[in-house]
């Protein structure tokens, strides 16, 4: 087994983001005095919606291609989804804030989930594959 040193050194970037995906929820929080919920604030239910599929995806998808790359795949696999994955996520929350209909709002929001669905079903397929 080989250690997933790529999804390492990309997960330690994905905290990173997630970290700042945090501090920016937190200080939406303090700025609208809002300790639970979204208080009914808009600005603050995109903010936590962009922190919140953040962790229901990228922890999921981390794992798929930490095991994928300890199988011993290809390092420009490896390194091509992680790549889609960071780029995804860090367009992402650019489109839940955008106005709604907006191409910021379709080219960011659309295109962040649309990545993140493609490396978790590309991850996932190529696991299987593997382990065929």
């Amino acid at each position: 087994m080989v250690f997933p040193s790529l999804t390492a050194a990309y997960g330690a970037v994905l905290a990173l983001l997630f970290a700042g995906l945090s501090g920016w929820v937190m200080a939406r929080r303090l700025s609208a005095n809002v300790l639970h919920g979204d208080g009914g604030d808009a600005v603050l239910l995109h903010r936590a919606r962009s922190q919140a599929n953040f962790a229901e995806y990228v922890p999921l998808i981390l794992l798929l291609i930490g095991l994928l790359e300890a199988q011993g795949a290809s390092r420009i696999l490896v390194h091509g989804l992680l790549l889609v994955l960071l780029v995804g996520r860090v367009l992402h929350p650019f489109g839940m804030t955008a106005p709604a209909n907006s191409p910021r709002q379709y080219a960011c929001r659309g295109g962040g989930i649309l990545a993140t669905f493609a490396v978790l079903i590309v991850s996932a397929l190529a696991l299987l594959l593997r382990l065929a």
